[in-house]
């Protein structure tokens, strides 16, 4: 029996939208050109030139990351035009802290069934995350793999590259007692803890399209979904001019585990969770799912998506130009003489940081 001739359309894979999708980002990949990349779509690979981008004596730096389960809910919700920023910034965010300038930035989309117009869109708040991070979208991969994933499913992934001169390079070896912990306001849940956030939502059978008080009448999916902060801009003048001792990304293990990734072996963090006002989003996550405080404490970042860690005589004149910068910025706690970790207090009682970071106790 004779069956007809099978094309890789007929297996679920269109390589003519491929190359309709690559045609049409072609113009957001221009859009986020800086000195050392021209930002052009089509080659085998990227090229970036460093003498162009003014450094001297350069370390780079590499950082990978997804958006997590957050994607779910985006999908869900029929909403895809934040998570691009989300994935830069968890990897924009995570250079940063390094003392590193993210330079180029590469993205991979994965798909059941290539939609070209939920693609671009996301593909859009990819090149608006890198505009905001400064950092050029060179390349990118977009596969369309049937069986893989459900229909309507995608899942995202991203390559940054950033660079730091030899000298700059922030590792937290300066940081002593006495210093400042500055802590600069999140823009909301971020990207971390989405399982739970879906759970309660299940549990909970919360209606997306909600209204969600004091936020503008927006949406709770929309509130949920706001883009994780990119703190670049703001962050790598202080950094280039050794005004910071450290920074910590506040991602999943929340202030109790990231903060003590920075201190050196004989620093202690300790911060006062009543210096700054929970996020209206997070006590609601936080009744919603019961939650006791110690799991707020290392699942979500509770308000803060930055912990800068400055000398005292310095604190006023960072908290300053951050704010310039427009970020909403809280002395959130000190550096005391301990063995490495973290404690965090609040009207609801005192958390420690995991016992792999530290005792629990403190000098």
């Amino acid at each position: 029996m004779s069956q007809k001739p099978l094309t890789y359309a007929d297996a679920g894979v269109s390589i003519d939208a491929g190359n309709a999708l690559v045609k049409a980002i072609g113009p957001l990949a221009r859009s986020t050109a800086r000195p050392g990349a021209d930002a052009e779509l089509g080659g085998f690979g990227g090229f970036f030139d460093l003498k162009a981008a003014g450094y001297s004596d350069p370390l780079l730096v590499a950082a990978n990351d997804g958006v997590g389960t957050k994607l779910k809910l985006a999908i869900d919700a029929g909403r895809h035009d934040g998570v691009g920023i989300d994935l830069v910034a968890m990897c924009a965010n995570d250079l940063v802290v390094q003392g590193a300038e993210p330079l180029f930035f590469l993205d991979y989309y994965a798909t059941a069934k290539l939609d070209g117009v939920t693609a671009a869109t996301v593909v859009a708040s990819i090149a608006e995350g890198c505009r905001r991070a400064g950092c050029a979208l060179i390349g990118g991969e977009t596969a369309e793999m049937p069986g893989m994933y459900a229909e309507a499913d995608y899942d995202l992934a991203g390559f940054c590259v950033g660079a730091v001169d030899r000298d700059k390079v922030l590792t937290g070896q300066h940081i002593a007692p006495g210093d400042v912990i500055l802590g600069l306001a999140s823009s909301g849940v971020h990207s971390n803890g989405f399982s739970l956030v879906r759970r309660i939502i299940e549990q909970e059978r919360w209606n997306l399209s909600r209204k969600f008080p004091a936020e503008n009448g927006r949406s709770l999916a929309e509130v949920l979904l706001e883009p994780t902060r990119i703190y670049v801009r703001a962050l790598l003048p202080l950094v280039q001019e050794c005004r910071i001792k450290g920074l910590a990304h506040i991602t999943g293990g929340g202030l109790l585990e990231n903060i003590p990734r920075v201190l050196p072996n004989n620093c202690y963090a300790i911060v006062d969770a009543g210096r700054w006002e929970l996020p209206l989003i997070f006590s609601l996550l936080q009744e919603g799912g019961r939650i006791a405080p110690a799991e707020m404490a290392r699942t979500f970042n509770c308000g803060v998506g930055m912990a800068v860690i400055v000398a005292p005589e310095q604190a006023d004149k960072v908290s300053n130009s951050l704010q310039g910068g427009g970020e909403s910025v809280f002395e959130i706690g000190r550096i005391e003489e301990g063995r490495r970790g973290c404690t965090v207090s609040g009207q609801a009682g005192t958390w420690n940081s995991a016992e792999d970071w530290s005792a629990t106790h403190h000098a």
